[in-house]
């Protein structure tokens, strides 16, 4: 599945989804004036955004956010999404933004004096709190009536989370599930299984090394990566592969056995099911086209 839904909150405050959940890139792009502040955050997997007709890009991981602001020339949003991916855009107008932090502005270094007519960019990594907002604008249930209400409020919390120079260890628990403590602890259950992925430890074993209940572990992970803990890796395991076979460096059975598949065959239908071919015919493929 392929989506794209756009959200306009306000005059001058746009909200926009990207959900890729096919195994082929995805494409979006967006026109955007100038005097327009962009906001990317990377929920899951990894996207791109290509400047100047694709002869110059930005990298935007999982977990980590861009911003991007360039009062002298427009910088159109041309997104190009990896399979497996989620990725969460802000736009909103420099005059807004000004309005909502005017007596911050010395501290918010892009709003200040010195930069009012400079280009910004900045990477950053998404907080446990952010990470948090993220999740709700994915996974919300709420009747349509006031579904542009609750992406106001999670827009402004979202901004002001942001900008908060101090991480809030108490920050406010999601209705179904997590508080900061826990997504850090998803986090390190993610990094565990790739770290072991040729032979991951099972769900309990996995539960106990984070601190979590198996419950816990589940729904977490399904909310923050949008998947479950072994279908996650699977998706993980089988781009890793790829990788692998696109660095011309290892044979279909070498790549089965790094990423823990004992037998060919397993590796061959595994890859098959991911990507609609056999890894032989992938391989054959990239050197038809060298």
């Amino acid at each position: 599945m392929k989506m794209e839904e756009e959200i306009k909150i306000e005059d001058d405050f746009t909200l926009i989804r990207f959900q890729n959940d096919s195994a082929e890139p995805f494409n979006a792009q967006h026109e955007i004036g100038t005097g327009l502040i962009q906001f990317h955050f990377g929920i899951k997997g990894n996207a791109k955004f290509l400047f100047n007709q694709g002869n110059y890009a930005l990298e935007l991981k999982e977990e980590k956010s861009l911003l991007l602001y360039n009062p002298q020339k427009e910088l159109p949003l041309h997104l190009e999404l990896a399979p497996n991916s989620w990725v969460i855009s802000v736009i909103v107008s420099i005059k807004k933004f000004h309005a909502l932090f005017s007596a911050e502005a010395d501290y918010i270094t892009f709003l200040s004096p010195d930069n009012k007519d400079k280009k910004y960019y900045n990477e950053g990594n998404i907080s446990p709190s952010m990470a948090i907002v993220l999740s709700q604008l994915f996974h919300y249930n709420l009747h349509p009536s006031i579904k542009n209400l609750y992406y106001k409020g999670k827009g402004y919390e979202l901004l002001s989370l942001y900008f908060n120079r101090t991480e809030d260890p108490n920050a406010e628990q999601c209705p179904f599930l997590i508080d900061e403590d826990n997504v850090l602890k998803i986090r390190k259950a993610k990094e565990i299984i790739i770290a072991n992925m040729a032979e991951p430890p099972g769900l309990q074993e996995l539960a106990d090394e984070i601190g979590l209940n198996l419950k816990k572990l589940k729904m977490g992970f399904k909310q923050i990566y949008g998947d479950t803990v072994y279908g996650f890796l699977f998706d993980y395991k089988m781009d890793f592969a790829r990788k692998l076979l696109d660095s011309g460096s290892y044979n279909v059975n070498e790549v089965g056995l790094k990423i823990g598949y004992s037998t060919g065959s397993h590796f061959i239908a595994a890859f098959k099911k991911k990507f609609g071919t056999t890894p032989k015919k992938y391989l054959m493929s990239i050197n038809a086209n060298v």
